[in-house]
Parts: structure tokens; C-alpha cells; sequence
């Protein structure tokens, strides 16, 4: 669903009678969705039963596949665009429904190759879309998303047991509320500042705004008995520190995303500048494509190292590929195979991180918890992503040169210090996951705050006596 319409984002304004501006929302509608429902779609996983919702999520994108394909014009396609991405709380779900459904000796592998699977959705999602954007009806995209979409329901609901229920409470509305909006200005701010201006009134007045609702929602949350996200959970130091490896790991893998496509295609005649390879949409695709199946490949072998050294290891492990993946891929840029090579390492690095995240995390939160936890974590990946498109867009956009045919292009070194700064960010994720408390140093913490609610406990009944 993500890479659906990228073939696509030149020939909306045209298919769809409306602006190059309004044809961006049909990207933007998707992110801001899957940011605001996945948090809430974990916490009611928790609450009413993780297959339940996952079932729901399905019946979202199957509306949404639906009334994209019958659109005419922008605001259904934005409207089907944004269901599909409310249906994102899918993946998180589906993740931690294994903690409830597998034995453990499974667990490892299990999360591993799910957590891969994205990645390879993703790489095969983008040929396939060109291929049937160049030969065939735009409307088959979503025809055919439909139809997959209507399989998943059907295997999810005839294959998938439920799900027992062992979070107890009621649903926060009023915090889901409050993050939805937070999370709406934190995003839009983020990724339209670039067309609107970085220094312009809405995209500051967003940003402030982001910040003062997400503080007003925090303050709630610690104080409601039944919250969105247990503020309490995600402050412990590993579940903390891998949510902050999240986001930079979310920053560093859409890095490569944005950069080596736009390689892989500048330029028919790439003697020109030196460095455009002159690939066109479906071409670049495929050059992209074996990236998603090296996640696929490695994931196994993420499982069996966290398995022997603990997923902190693992996570640490690959935020260092991913850093390496970047350096090859700044000595490598002026050639396919080259690039090629620096994407399989760099997905390669990803898919051992994709792998151990939700590891940490499930290990490190009640059982009651995992829904939401998970969610979370992914959310915190997406606000990564978010970053990184307005980071690299920046400095490409700043970077240009209007050398050849004075039209402004990305200069060479605005694609190397591209690089670099996701080849940085990655290190910094690597540092982040080291610091993460080994097994010992957790449950000595976990003891500690056993002790400390003990006290409490013994307190609150002094005070009642």
C-alpha cells in the first residue's frame, strides 16, 4: 500500500483533475491515517482481542481499495487513501498475536520473518505498480489490492485462532484524541514544510502546537487510570531506548528510499552529469526489488543471533550494516550493480533491526501490553520515516545544480551528503541499541520497581488505616 501510488504521483493531478499540491495528499492522507490508528489499533487488539481488530483493519482496506478504484476525483482517492492507511495497525497486531499463539522455540524466527515481510512488500509493490501503471489502467492497482485485501480477511479470519484477551480497562478515548491531533501537526508540519516553508506561520504554529497537545497528552496519560499507552511501560529504559533506535532506524532505512531511486533514474543520458544512471520507473523498480528479498533472507539469521546473543546484539548488529550499506553506497553510486550492492547490505542491516525491535519490546512489557507496546514502537519507526523525507528533501532540494539545461537537479554532492547523513544516523541507532540494559541489568531494574510498588502498596494502606 505504501509504494501503490508512487508510480502514480506524476499523472494524478492530470488523472484526477486537480493540482500537483492537492495530488500530494493522496501520499500525505495515508501517512497521517497509519500514524493515528496504529497506536489505537494496539491498545483495542489488547482490550477486545488482537484477531478481532486485525479483522477490522482488513474490512478498512478493503473500503479503502474499493473507493480508490471508483474515484474520479481527489477527495474519495484522499478519503480510500487514508482507510487504506488506517488499516497499517494490521502489521503491529499481527506481530504480537504470535507472543499469544506460538511456542516459544517459534517466537524468534516467527517475529523475524514478519517483520521482513514488509520489506518485501514494499520492494515488489514498486515494479509491480509500474508495470501496471505503463501497461496497463491506473484503476487495476486498486482492483487488485481489493482482491488481495478481501484474501487477507479470509486466510486472517479461517486461519488465524483467536486471541485471548488479558488486558482488562476501558478505552481512552479522550488520549486518543489528544495523540491523534498531536501526531496530525507533528506530521503535516514535518512533511509539508518543505512546500509551505520552513520558517512560514502554519508549518511553525503546527510544530508549536505538536509539541504543547503531545505534553497536554502525556500529563493526561499518567494520570488516567486506563491509558492509550502506558507512559510508565515506555519510560523503562529498554523499551525506551529501542523506541529511540526506532526512530532513527525508521529515518535511516527511508534514507535510501528516497536517494537511490532518484539515482537509478536521473537523466536518459547519464554521460551527461556523470552520475544519473537513466533508469526509467519500472527499471528502477527492479534494481530496488532484491533489497526486500535480502530482508526476507537475513531475517532467519537475525532470529538465530538474537537467539544466541539477545536481540540487543542483533539490532546493534544491523544499524552498523545499515551505516556500512551507506558508505558503499556513496562509493558505489555511479553504477546499477554498484547500487544494487549497497541496497541488498543496507536491507540486509534493516531486516536484522525489523527483527529484533519488536523482540525487545515484547520481552520488556507485560503480556497485557503487547498490543499497544508494539504499536507504538511502530509509530515511533513511521515518525523516523517522516524526518528523513523532510531531512533528504532539504538537502537535495538545497544541493542542486543547473548545469545542464538550467534546469535544477540534485547535485552529486547533495546525493553523497544524502548518504552520509543516513550512514551517521545508522551509527547513531547502533550506539542507542548498546546502550539498551542487558538481560541481568532488567531484571535487577524489574526487581526494583517490584519493591518499590510493594512499598507503595504497604503505604496506601497505612494511610487508609
Amino acid at each position: 500500500m505504501q509504494t501503490l501510488v508512487v508510480p502514480l504521483i506524476g499523472e494524478l493531478p492530470e488523472l484526477l483533475d486537480t493540482t500537483r499540491s492537492n495530488a500530494t495528499w493522496v501520499v500525505t492522507a495515508t501517512l497521517l491515517a497509519a500514524a493515528v490508528a496504529t497506536p489505537i489499533s494496539g491498545r483495542l487488539g489488547d482490550l477486545y482481542g488482537k484477531r478481532r481488530i486485525m479483522l477490522g483493519c482488513s474490512a478498512l482496506l478493503v473500503a479503502g481499495s474499493l473507493v480508490c478504484a471508483l474515484s474520479t476525483s481527489v477527495v474519495p482517492m484522499i478519503a480510500g487513501r487514508a482507510l487504506q492507511g488506517a488499516a497499517m495497525g494490521l502489521i503491529p497486531l499481527g506481530i504480537s498475536a504470535m507472543r499469544d499463539l506460538l511456542p516459544p522455540e517459534k517466537f524468534g524466527t516467527s517475529i523475524a520473518l514478519m517483520s521482513a515481510s514488509m520489506g518485501i512488500g514494499g520492494a515488489l509493490g514498486l515494479p509491480v505498480a509500474a508495470a501496471v501503471a505503463e501497461y496497463s489502467n491506473w484503476r487495476t492497482l486498486f482492483w487488485g489490492s481489493t482482491v488481495l485485501a478481501v484474501a487477507i480477511a479470509a486466510l486472517i479470519y479461517f486461519l488465524i485462532p483467536a486471541t485471548p484477551v488479558t488486558a482488562r480497562g476501558t478505552f481512552d478515548p479522550v488520549g486518543a484524541i489528544g495523540l491523534g491531533i498531536g501526531l496530525i501537526c507533528l506530521l503535516l508540519g514535518v512533511s509539508k514544510g518543505a512546500d509551505w516553508g520552513w520558517t512560514s506561520g502554519t508549518t511553525l504554529g503546527l510544530l508549536v502546537g505538536a509539541v504543547v497537545v503531545l505534553l497536554a497528552w502525556g500529563w493526561f496519560e499518567l494520570r488516567t487510570r486506563d491509558p492509550l499507552v502506558d507512559l510508565r511501560v515506555t519510560a523503562r529504559p529498554v523499551v525506551l531506548l529501542t523506541n529511540l533506535s526506532s526512530v532513527v532506524i525508521g529515518f535511516a532505512m527511508y534514507a535510501q528510499s528516497l536517494i537511490v531511486p532518484q539515482l537509478l533514474q536521473l537523466l536518459q543520458l547519464p554521460t551527461e552529469t556523470g552520475y544519473g544512471l537513466g533508469q526509467d520507473m519500472l527499471e528502477m523498480g527492479l534494481w530496488m526489488a532484491p533489497g526486500g528479498f535480502m530482508m526476507m533472507l537475513i531475517s532467519p539469521v537475525g532470529a538465530r543471533i538474537s537467539h544466541a546473543r539477545g536481540p540487543k546484539t542483533t539490532l546493534a548488529l544491523g544499524a552498523a550494516v545499515v551505516a556500512v550499506g551507506y558508505l558503499a553506497a556513496v562509493g558505489l553510486m555511479g553504477s546499477t550493480w554498484g547500487l544494487l550492492v549497497a541496497v541488498c547490505i543496507t536491507s540486509g542491516g534493516v531486516g536484522f533491526a525489523y527483527g529484533a525491535m519488536p523482540a525487545l519490546i515484547m520481552g520488556s512489557v507485560p503480556i497485557s501490553e503487547t498490543g499497544s507496546a508494539t504499536s507504538f514502537n511502530t509509530l515511533m519507526r513511521s515518525i523516523g520515516t517522516s524526518v528523513s523525507a523532510a531531512v533528504v528533501g532539504v538537502v537535495l532540494a538545497h544541493m542542486t545544480t543547473t548545469d545542464f539545461g538550467g534546469v535544477p537537479l540534485p547535485s552529486e554532492s547533495g546525493f553523497q551528503v544524502g548518504l552520509l547523513i543516513g550512514a551517521a544516523v545508522a551509527a547513531v541507532a547502533a550506539l542507542l541499541a548498546l546502550l539498551i540494559p542487558t538481560r541481568a541489568a532488567r531484571e535487577a531494574e524489574e526487581r526494583i520497581e517490584h519493591a518499590i510498588d510493594e512499598v507503595d502498596a504497604e503505604a496506601a494502606v497505612a494511610v487508609r488505616r
